[in-house]
């Protein structure tokens, strides 16, 4: 039986999503205002500065911020990680959604255990070993953490999807003769569309905007990822915060660009993962 709501509900519903709105567009509302403003300008930063921008933080931004090399480097970091992720994820995910021993069960509660643990807490072991291992300030090293970091997370999303999956498909594609290997990269993997979309977005996000690993890992001013870049713009005795508001713009066209292209896939990933 449906329930109907009244015109007073639906007003309070709409507004309410109106307000989260709002307060969502707010920081990205100011970033811009922020960006348009030369450093010498002590307005509210809550006043838009209509036929009035200062587009030389923009400038400062690429030239001073080298925010492009930052934006390659962290694109490096970002796709190598996220593509790691997903493949080692989902075969991963793939016997603990098919087999539910205990065994599984307690591994898959391990995993879902390593989501709640912050990456601050293991920095200082995790940067000596990097060290030992000369990882430091390459490349490698930093996509090798940020991969660990992100598993948990999509191994858990990836058997959640899984175990939604009708079985009967991979047992008539066993019994017209594939083996193990072509049912997993032939028929399971082709199914995972939506969940994969969901991991490719929470992954690279989160590589994309990390700040407390990287400003360790990648010391070089040449291996700089986006997050140490912005950072350059503050300091202790003065910050240019108009340039940092820029640098910010700029870094975050490529995520929303992804996120644009993978917004279906998201939405589908992410409800089939919390229903199950």
């Amino acid at each position: 039986m449906k329930t109907r709501l009244s015109l007073g509900a639906k007003l309070a519903i709409g507004l309410g999503l109106l307000l989260a709105v709002l307060l969502q567009l707010l920081p990205f509302y100011i970033t811009v205002t922020t960006s348009l403003k030369a450093k010498s300008d002590l307005s509210s930063q809550w006043l838009f500065p209509f036929g009035d921008w200062y587009l030389q933080n923009f400038a400062t931004a690429v030239q001073q911020g080298h925010i492009l090399r930052a934006i390659g480097n962290s694109a490096l970091v970002t796709v190598v990680s996220t593509v790691l992720v997903c493949v080692i994820g989902a075969l991963a995910a793939y016997p603990l959604a098919r087999r539910a021993t205990i065994g599984n069960r307690l591994v898959l509660a391990g995993i879902v255990g390593l989501i709640m643990v912050p990456p601050l807490s293991i920095l200082v072991p995790l940067y000596s070993m990097l060290v030992q291992m000369k990882g430091v300030n390459t490349y490698w090293g930093t996509i090798l953490v940020m991969t660990a970091m992100q598993l948990p997370l999509a191994i858990f999303l990836y058997t959640a999807f899984m175990r939604g999956l009708p079985i009967s498909i991979e047992e008539a594609a066993a019994v017209d003769g594939a083996n193990a290997v072509q049912v997993l990269f032939r028929i399971v993997f082709p199914m995972l569309k939506p969940v994969t979309a969901t991991v490719v977005i929470l992954t690279s996000v989160a590589v994309w905007n990390e700040y407390a690993l990287s400003v360790f890992l990648m010391r070089s001013p040449e291996l700089r990822t986006i997050a140490p870049a912005i950072g350059t713009f503050f300091a202790t005795s003065s910050s240019d915060l108009g340039a940092a508001a820029a640098a910010s713009l700029i870094s975050v066209l490529p995520v929303l660009v992804v996120y644009l292209v993978l917004q279906r896939y998201f939405i589908k990933g992410m409800v089939a993962g919390s229903e199950k």
